[in-house]
């Protein structure tokens, strides 16, 4: 698993410094609790198939390219494919490995396109919730971040994090295996905090708000990015059950109300961003996710609705800040 020693030594000289009194023995806990897991043992060893190599090349600049396939023998190349192969399904990204092309379910790099020039994240702390297989952790530091730090409690997600981290060991981005909640109190230690893909998971989505709040300095920013419908301010969407298949969808609000919701919450300076109806060309079936996606999600007769007859997904980001 991964050495964290790194991260305690960066967090000494930060206000996360207090971390250090809980995270290593909560870190310690969480990964004897993993060991328990079913598919662990069958992606640890899908891991180590990967070549043990330092790359000559690397590109953040475009996405996430590590290597080049000449750098590897047909040995190495195999290795390399059957490892990744062993890590299905792969969600984020895309990333490409010694010039093998993870065509991931979403095309992360595009939602990164569309947020990116609203930030400046140069020198900054930076938190990532339900940071997922991190391959937007990545961006960020391509965009300059000082420090990131990711959490998302999936077992396979942080695998496929330690895949891509192998090959970028110096990189001060860091995924851990918990849940927002389960962290050490953050008392105001980021200056930027990323939600993207959470709150509507949320039953009480204005905690999570304050919750994230918390996690800001103050003057530090809240970038949100979450399912919305079409609406004024008193108009949101509560699933009576299913949501395009998905079952834990819980709220989603206009971006009026989104706003307002924000405000509310203290934040101020709030401006909605992006405006997008997710497609079918970002998110989708591919070799590297071979179960079913949004296309098996909408209404075959009309993909402006989902299956159940919701509106199909419109996501908003959103950028507010702490004051």
């Amino acid at each position: 698993m991964i050495d964290y020693t790194p991260l305690y030594q960066t967090l000494n000289n930060t206000p996360l410094a207090h971390w250090l009194d809980d995270l290593p023995a909560a870190l310690e806990q969480r990964l004897q609790e993993a060991r328990r897991h079913g598919d662990l043992p069958r992606w640890q060893a899908s891991l180590e198939l990967l070549p043990e190599l330092q790359p000559e090349h690397r590109d953040l600049r475009n996405g996430v390219s590590i290597g080049r396939a000449e750098e590897l023998n047909a040995r190495q190349q195999q290795q390399l494919l059957s490892g990744l192969q062993g890590l299905h399904p792969w969600r984020k990204g895309p990333f490409e490995l010694f010039g093998v092309q993870l065509d991931t379910e979403w095309r992360s790099d595009w939602k990164w396109d569309r947020v990116s020039p609203h930030l400046d994240l140069h020198g900054k702390r930076v938190l990532d919730v339900g940071c997922g297989n991190g391959y937007h952790m990545w961006r960020m530091w391509q965009a300059g971040a000082a420090l990131v730090v990711g959490v998302d409690p999936n077992l396979l997600f942080l695998t496929q994090f330690q895949a891509i981290r192998r090959y970028l060991p110096e990189a001060p981005v860091w995924q851990l295996p918990f849940t927002l909640e389960e962290l050490p109190e953050p008392t105001a230690g980021f200056d930027c905090v990323f939600s993207m893909g959470v709150l509507y998971h949320r039953r009480a989505p204005l905690e999570h708000l304050l919750q994230l709040k918390a996690c800001l300095r103050p003057g530090g920013e809240l970038v949100l990015e979450t399912l919305v419908i079409e609406g004024d301010e008193q108009q949101c969407l509560i699933p009576e059950d299913r949501y395009a298949q998905m079952r834990n969808v819980w709220f989603l609000p206009s971006v009026p109300m989104l706003e307002r919701f924000l405000r509310r919450c203290g934040y101020v300076d709030v401006r909605c961003v992006d405006l997008n109806r997710t497609s079918t060309e970002e998110q989708r079936s591919t070799e590297w996710m071979r179960f079913q996606s949004l296309s098996d999600f909408l209404d075959p007769t009309n993909p402006a609705l989902t299956c159940e007859g919701y509106p199909a997904p419109l996501r908003a980001t959103l950028v507010a800040r702490r004051p």
